[in-house]
């Protein structure tokens, strides 16, 4: 039965739209490596956005939305999601007013005709195996924890939400890149075509993508910066680039290992005028020299290339030299103290560091309590060692702010002790390797304990602690140079970040703290990754450095502000400096800095660090 012309031209009109959305919508995985902030700069996770609008709007499907954690899925909800339906009248028409009865639209879900929208992140694994998704959008992927809810790897647990759509199913994946080896959109983009976006030099018409090194400029005058041709060297005035960008194309420079995948890379050099400018993009390099810190952020954010981390171990002899007679047991920059514990079969060992201003610290005592876990006498040294002081050079008498104790070896042992001393000054945690620059400490979770030979559902608390990324920062700050003898009679000071050994520590103790170094591996599918390797058996001052650095971040202070690092200087009868030195690598820079001026506290028994309640 042949239709009438209308329904015909109708089904051939239906027919070429559906093809068309699928043409668009035609790669089952996207990989975009961001490398600035996603909407100033390259617009990355505006396109994400954008890609949620067209969903919506034109295929109606259901759709998952990953952020790192749960509350930047919220702030994604409120300050993205909904001005994007506010603003757009097609999608205002499909997703109705969260106040409205029924509506379906909450923070972190929105309903519309054939689908709907779930927010989530990372963080939550029951988010992310909610519901099946045919459309899946993955936003900073090297931000994820490396476990969701210890139930897998977050990404590989949103994709696999959409399986049941087979070949229809399509997943948008974008981040700025970090480590090398443990970034997964490097992981991503080296399994793709990967994908430059060329654009014509104004001057020989060479096609060619932007590479850092051809932006150049005269010493010292970043404001001369150019970009110069590959094809004809000569230097590109900026304000070409709107030209170029409009003639740009997409080209491939590999053959993906699946057919089905495309990635793309862009750099800040490609930001609109008016965005990151060239000049910019030199000040911030020039600024970065100096600081492995900054060096990295630079490479991250304005290249969108990963960070080779310096994993090789110092030698152990080198970090003899420098050791110090301390003028008493805490120096006069340390201003709390925390430590690290780490059970062994037969002993515990325990060291304490003292923490100043922008992470400087100190080793002020190594404790070696036999016994083993299995001897309720080394647990009783232990809860003593909670009560124990240690005298600052100004005369303040300081107690531990917080011990963080590793559950890897006798952990129900580990979380009885832990439960019977209480959360406020004792941090169970829990090593997993992996970088994680973003949240280095993550928790608390609880977990189940057998305390007294019963089984307590949640009956533990337990932090996580991105080792790697604690250890490879001892490493750096081991290699911090430090001011000579003459210039710090002038008034120079040591580096944030130095770390101070005392004389006392003999070279078996150095050999521990250096008892590891980073390597790149490849796994059988040819995957770089770097992982930590012992280069001799016992590493234990490692381990206890970097459980007690956990401990500070625990703590908040990598966060502290000027007021909270004043208040414990007074508390200590430490004068502030005039000029508050380097920052810790974590804080807030954008906090504003009081008054300076000389701030007297009376010498007094006992120590007080305020912990936030949500940091408990």
């Amino acid at each position: 039965m042949t239709l009438p012309l209308p329904f015909r031209k109708r089904r051939a009109r239906d027919a070429a739209r559906q093809d068309w959305i699928e043409e668009r919508l035609r790669e089952a995985r996207m990989v975009v490596a961001d490398v600035v902030n996603h909407s100033a700069q390259v617009g990355a996770t505006e396109a994400g956005n954008n890609w949620i609008g067209f969903v919506i709007h034109h295929a109606p499907g259901p759709m998952l939305a990953v952020l790192p954690t749960v509350e930047m899925a919220k702030r994604s909800s409120r300050g993205r999601i909904d001005p994007l339906i506010k603003d757009s009248a097609a999608l205002k028409e499909r997703v109705s007013p969260a106040r409205s009865r029924d509506a379906g639209n909450s923070m972190l879900s929105k309903e519309f005709p054939g689908g709907i929208l779930v927010l989530t992140g990372a963080n939550s694994a029951t988010g992310l195996r909610s519901m099946p998704a045919r459309y899946v959008f993955l936003d900073e992927v090297d931000a994820y924890p490396g476990s969701a809810d210890e139930e897998g790897d977050p990404v590989t647990l949103a994709e696999a939400r959409t399986t049941t759509f087979a070949h229809r199913r399509k997943v948008f994946m974008v981040s700025t890149p970090t480590i090398r080896g443990m970034s997964r959109i490097e992981r991503e983009f080296e399994a793709s075509d990967q994908r430059r976006y060329y654009v014509p030099c104004p001057h020989c018409g060479h096609m060619q993508w932007l590479e850092f090194e051809r932006l150049r400029w005269d010493k010292g005058r970043p404001e001369t910066a150019a970009y110069h041709c590959a094809g004809c060297e000569t230097p590109i005035a900026e304000h070409h680039k709107t030209q170029m960008l409009e003639q740009g194309e997409w080209r491939a420079t590999a053959v993906s290992a699946d057919p089905t995948s495309i990635g793309f890379h862009l750099s800040a050099l490609y930001s609109p005028i008016g965005w990151k400018s060239w000049e910019q993009i030199a000040r911030d390099w020039l600024a970065a020299q100096g600081s492995d810190e900054m060096l990295r952020a630079a490479r991250n954010t304005l290249l969108g290339e990963t960070w080779v981390e310096s994993g090789e171990a110092p030698e152990w002899q080198r970090l003899a030299d420098p050791r110090e007679v301390f003028a008493a047991q805490i120096p006069a920059g340390g201003l709390f103290l925390t430590a690290g514990a780490d059970v062994q079969k037969d002993r515990i060992e325990v060291d304490v560091w003292a923490w100043g201003r922008g992470m400087t610290s100190w080793l002020v005592d190594h404790i070696v309590i036999p016994g083993g876990p299995d001897d309720p006498t080394c647990w009783d040294s232990l809860t003593s060692l909670l009560g124990q002081t240690w005298t600052h050079e100004n005369g303040a008498i300081m107690t531990l702010a917080k011990l963080a104790i590793d559950t890897g070896y006798e952990s129900a042992a580990v979380y009885a002790w832990s439960r019977k001393q209480g959360i406020a000054q004792v941090a169970p945690v829990k090593g997993l390797e992996g970088f994680n620059r973003a949240t280095p400490v993550s928790g608390p979770t609880y977990v189940d304990a057998t305390v007294n030979g019963r089984k307590l559902k949640r009956g533990a608390r337990l932090w996580t602690v991105a080792t790697a990324t604690f250890k490879a920062e001892t490493y750096r700050y081991l290699r911090i140079e430090r001011p000579s003898d003459e210039d710090i009679a002038q008034g120079a000071r040591h580096p944030a970040g130095t770390i101070h050994l005392p004389d006392w520590a003999d070279s078996e103790w150095l050999k521990q703290l250096v008892a590891e170094q980073l390597v790149t591996i490849r796994d059988k599918r040819g995957y770089a990754r770097q992982e930590w390797q012992k280069l001799r058996e016992r590493n234990e001052a490692l381990d206890t450095r970097v459980y007690a650095r956990a401990a500070a971040w625990i703590l908040g202070a990598d966060r502290f502000d000027e007021r909270m690092w004043r208040q414990l200087e007074a508390q200590a009868g430490v004068e502030p400096p005039s000029v508050a030195p380097d920052v810790a690598p974590y804080a807030d820079q954008n906090k504003t800095e009081p008054e300076a001026g000389r701030i007297t506290a009376p010498r007094r028994r006992g120590w007080k660090i305020s912990t936030p309640r949500y940091m408990e």
